[in-house]
């Protein structure tokens, strides 16, 4: 396969703490510089959350205001994607930081359970998030926690809701969600292509899922997530000394599988967002 992979650095997620890995980046200078290492690294994408000094999650648009101006100027031309997630604020909150205008926001368009609480994606919200992204000209990235959410997303595309490509990521290995299960990731894919077959797709694997999850989307010619937020080790007994760590390892599996990694240009070009200079 020539098809360049694009890899997506999830940095720091809602849960992970200092003290479950030291490495993981909580205040917005260390977002930067740990997202500057994962793009020297290979990553055309970083998923963003950010956090309070107490290292709980925050939405506050100030915060992600921040780390935009300083991944623009120490990563430029790296596609920057914000976190709407459930963890991080309740309702309208969730999208406070769109009108900031990054180049991506993940959106979640359907609810599902989590290891101890629903994830409530109710569709006046789901429809809110969107026409946000719409009017700030931020394209979404579909977070797929199960089936019905691709179909919905296909849905919200062809009534305009999501217009222009579909990017959709499967989410796998989240307890009491989607479990790593090889027949239904085949499924996801061929799902997608039948239904929407210029869409672009990637999945993420959940803690110790997320080489298994990265080999399967290199090796079937998707785009992978990796990164901190997701899984904090290399393996079993040692924790991961970076986010560019885990992303040199996504990195070796496209050499693996003869898949050159993608660029922030070619990134661009298969999102179909515009190219910045850089």
């Amino acid at each position: 396969m020539s098809k360049p992979c694009i890899i997506c650095v999830a940095i720091t997620g809602s849960l992970p703490k200092k003290e479950n890995n030291p490495a993981v980046p909580i205040t917005v200078t260390e977002q930067v510089e740990s997202t500057q290492a994962a793009f020297e690294a290979g990553a055309s994408i970083v998923h963003a959350h950010v956090r309070n000094d107490d290292e709980t999650p925050s939405s506050d648009p100030e915060k992600f205001a921040r780390l935009k101006e300083g991944l623009e100027k120490h990563c430029p031309g790296m596609i920057i994607q914000f976190s709407t997630g459930g963890r991080s604020g309740a309702g309208k909150e969730r999208g406070g930081m769109i009108a900031l205008q990054p180049d991506m926001a993940s959106l979640s368009v359907g609810s599902n359970n989590f290891p101890t609480r629903v994830y409530e994606n109710p569709p006046d919200l789901v429809d809110w998030l969107a026409s946000e992204m719409r009017t700030h000209h931020v394209k979404p990235e579909i977070e797929a926690f199960d089936l019905s959410h691709i179909h919905q997303a296909v849905a919200m595309n062809r009534d305009g809701r999501i217009p222009g490509k579909l990017y959709v990521q499967f989410v796998m290995g989240v307890k009491n969600a989607m479990p790593v299960d090889r027949d239904v990731f085949d499924y996801y894919i061929k799902t997608v292509e039948r239904l929407v077959p210029d869409a672009e797709w990637c999945a993420a694997g959940i803690g110790q899922h997320q080489f298994t999850l990265n080999e399967w989307c290199i090796s079937s010619g998707g785009h992978t997530r990796t990164g901190l937020e997701d899984n904090i080790r290399l393996d079993r007994d040692t924790l991961a000394p970076s986010n560019a760590a885990l992303v040199k390892r996504a990195a070796d599996l496209c050499e693996k599988y003869e898949r050159p990694v993608a660029t922030w240009q070619q990134a661009r070009e298969i999102l179909g967002l515009p190219l910045k200079a850089a």
